[in-house]
């Protein structure tokens, strides 16, 4: 439990953003309860949660809810934690020789902030050029919706999916632009409703700003 001293700094660093590292920070023993197991402790504290609210747990609309959220948290929009669930992602080989940029625009993605537990609701885009292989359109959903599917900040979960689709793609000819709207912002704290997040990360042909711009122009198409 955090001390007086503890919860004091909290205060202080406010929404500031402590970079640890591009991976996310879980512990050795992370899997080695079963998900059932994890849905009931999480039930079960969740209804204490409720209960210190004030909430009657008896009513009929609220004696679910602690379940419904456990399922949630580790059935759907935390599912990204656990590496069991991340997408089989098969690349083929550039058979057309295809040598300019592919851009697949306006992914949709839904994540969590880890620091106040609300959503992240936003779009990406990616783009890269292929150095032999190629991915499956759809995968690149998959890889943006796996990383997402856990606490995140929009820094490091960029950051997860560049150096994703580089290691898949043995490239680092790949580019994303992530733009995102945070409910930490707008429904609490400044409770800013027209904000939003912007973030980029690319590496190889696109350190060059002719190439960016040409990804920018694309994007705009889209």
């Amino acid at each position: 439990m955090n001390t007086v001293l503890d919860r004091e700094l909290i205060e202080i660093l406010g929404d500031n953003h402590q970079a640890t590292s591009a991976d996310t920070p879980l512990r050795a023993d992370a899997f080695l309860k079963s998900d059932t197991e994890k849905m009931q402790r999480i039930e079960h504290h969740f209804h204490a949660i409720m209960e210190e609210m004030g909430l009657d747990m008896t009513d009929d609309s609220l004696s679910g809810t602690p379940f419904r959220v456990a399922k949630m948290y580790i059935q759907e929009i935390f599912s990204g934690l656990d590496p069991k669930n991340k997408p089989k992602i098969s690349v083929f080989e550039n058979s057309y020789q295809y040598d300019k940029m592919l851009v697949e625009a306006n992914i949709n993605f839904n994540s969590t902030c880890e620091h106040h537990f609300l959503p992240i609701v936003g779009k990406a885009h990616i783009g890269y050029v292929s150095s032999g292989k190629v991915i499956g359109l759809s995968k690149l959903n998959r890889i943006v919706d796996y990383y997402s599917r856990r606490p995140q900040v929009q820094e490091r979960l960029i950051m997860q999916i560049f150096n994703e689709l580089k290691t898949v793609l043995e490239t680092d000819n790949v580019i994303i632009v992530m733009e995102a709207k945070h409910l930490c912002v707008s429904s609490r704290g400044i409770k800013d409703e027209t904000s939003f997040t912007s973030t980029i990360q690319y590496g190889g042909i696109f350190n060059e700003k002719e190439n960016r711009n040409d990804f920018f122009n694309m994007i705009k198409q889209e």
